[in-house]
């Protein structure tokens, strides 16, 4: 049976409605669906406008037993940083304003990409979002394939 299309990516966080407003107001997502759970509680799934992408957002239960990530993200096994591409980073962050944590950058990659630009930020539940501008695809001959 083959894949069908990337689902989802769950956040379980310390206020769910606080890191919904953040990626709707940010980052293009909408309310989905709200799935109720038997201890009162919910499941959200947020949706990226005009594509097949979910946020699934759970209320945390326990409190972190690692520090919070840094810099672009953790680097134990899991997930590092969930990334969005925008048409000028610079331009993003000035939107986000103060909610823009900045955890490293901006970067550039104009060595590797021309036009190719980044900043890692941390969410309100202290995940890390990478914000990225400029970058391409290596062509089959690039690749050496």
């Amino acid at each position: 049976m083959s894949l069908q299309v990337f689902s989802h990516v769950a956040l379980a966080c310390r206020e769910p409605i606080v890191t919904e407003r953040f990626h709707q107001q940010y980052f293009g997502f909408r309310r989905a669906r709200v799935v109720p759970l038997p201890d009162g509680g919910e499941i959200v799934f947020l949706k990226m406008q005009d594509c097949l992408f979910y946020l699934e957002l759970f209320k945390a239960t326990e409190t972190s037993p690692v520090l919070l990530p840094v810099k672009d993200g953790p680097m134990y096994p899991g997930i590092r940083h969930l990334a969005f591409k925008v048409v000028d980073v610079d331009a993003k962050l000035a939107e986000i304003g103060e909610q823009a944590k900045v955890t490293l950058g901006p970067a550039s990659f104009e060595a590797f990409i021309p036009g190719w630009k980044t900043v890692w930020i941390a969410d309100p539940d202290g995940n890390i979002v990478e914000i990225s501008q400029g970058f391409t695809d290596q062509s089959a001959e690039e690749m050496g394939a």
